[in-house]
């Protein structure tokens, strides 16, 4: 990885290792980004907007100190200039300090390597995997108004290691930024499971009872 990476702040768009976002970049800065980043090593790195961006956008508005860097496998230059490019996550970084010398911005960063499993973690993991799987299989049926027998079963996809199945989960259920962006803080593959068994739970339970998202918020 680059010695200053340029970073790519969006309010709305977490990108987890090993998972492909696709992005449309408009902004005269951000092309400036793209064209550098394709000419050098095609990395680039997502991270989070803090609440409050809205107030000096066009600045450097304050950002989630952690991220994850990711590599342009895609890209679409259009005639007026922009790009839509695909971006596969790789590793999950920490902000050390921001360069201020390019209209975009880049910074140094630290990189975060996942926290290695025991034997017993990786049974926490499957378990939680499980778990999921029967939580979101339940949800579609109810959504579908299938019978158990016809509603298709998410262990198809099992050819997903459970590392890429998790983040995948992370980054594409409905979930709010803020709680994609605790997800990707988590240091290992345990914790980042059970927390997103228990935000499914929650919001499963917010469903299914009514009146109970004003009493969670």
């Amino acid at each position: 990885m680059s010695d200053l990476l340029p970073i790519f702040p969006l309010p709305n768009a977490v990108l987890f290792p090993n998972v492909f976002l696709p992005l449309h970049i408009f902004e005269p800065r951000y092309r400036e980004m793209i064209a550098d980043a394709l000419a050098s090593d095609r990395l680039i790195g997502m991270v989070l907007l803090r609440p409050g961006w809205e107030r000096d956008y066009e600045g450097r508005p304050s950002v989630y100190p952690i991220g994850c860097s990711g590599v342009i496998t895609h890209v679409e230059r259009l005639p007026d200039g922009r790009y839509n490019i695909v971006l596969r996550g790789l590793e999950r970084f920490r902000i050390v300090s921001e360069d201020q010398t390019k209209i975009y911005r880049r910074a140094t960063i630290e990189p975060l390597l996942e926290r290695q499993l025991g034997a017993d973690e990786r049974q926490v993991v499957r378990t939680a995997r499980a778990k999921l799987e029967a939580l979101l299989t339940a949800t579609l049926r109810r959504a579908h108004g299938e019978p158990a027998d016809t509603t298709p079963d998410l262990r198809t996809a099992g050819a997903m290691c459970d590392e890429d199945l998790v983040n995948a989960l992370a980054q594409y259920l409905d979930l709010d930024p803020l709680e994609r962006q605790a997800l990707l803080e988590h240091d290992s593959l345990v914790t980042r499971a059970e927390s997103l068994v228990e935000l499914l739970e929650m919001k499963i339970l917010i469903a299914r009872t009514p009146g109970l998202s004003n009493v969670a918020h």
